[in-house]
């Protein structure tokens, strides 16, 4: 499908958490080698095909991706989240999911479900529509064909 199938181009807002920049290079037995910059491509590409213009951040800094969500708050119709380690721990970024007039879900490379125990909790997860994880950077993929059918429902 291309864009000019699509009635309306969807805008969506892609968040990375904390340490999502070095991607490729941390703990590669876990994350694998595909860096964020190889992730984003991959899904401009398929937003494309979707017919869904992304907006990108990465921040180490937990106040950055709240202040981008209420920024955006009333200009983009979805977001893809991977909160990170603040999944585990951002009851302020939970209280923001929550607060969105949008579907935010979240994504993790890794299934968190199979982790340390501490890293089986996702508070952010709460908020979310819905959660992808484990399939690696194929996670978000996933994740962004299941919002973009959601949104065109």
């Amino acid at each position: 499908m291309t864009t000019s199938d699509h009635a309306a181009t969807l805008k969506i807002l892609v968040l990375h958490g904390p340490n999502l920049n070095l991607l490729g290079r941390r703990e590669p037995h876990i994350y694998g080698t595909t860096t964020l910059a190889q992730i984003e491509d991959r899904l401009r590409e398929l937003g494309a095909e979707l017919g869904a213009e992304l907006e990108f951040l990465q921040s180490n800094h937990e106040g950055e991706l709240l202040d981008r969500l209420h920024a955006r708050m009333d200009t983009v119709q979805g977001c893809l989240l991977n909160p990170a380690a603040l999944t585990h721990t951002s009851v302020a970024l939970l209280d923001c999911i929550k607060t969105m007039p949008f579907p935010v879900v979240e994504v993790h490379l890794s299934n968190i479900h199979a982790r340390e125990p501490w890293r089986q909790r996702s508070i952010t997860g709460e908020g979310a529509k819905a959660a992808v994880m484990g399939f690696g950077w194929r996670s978000y993929l996933v994740a962004l064909r299941g919002l973009v059918a959601l949104l065109r429902e």
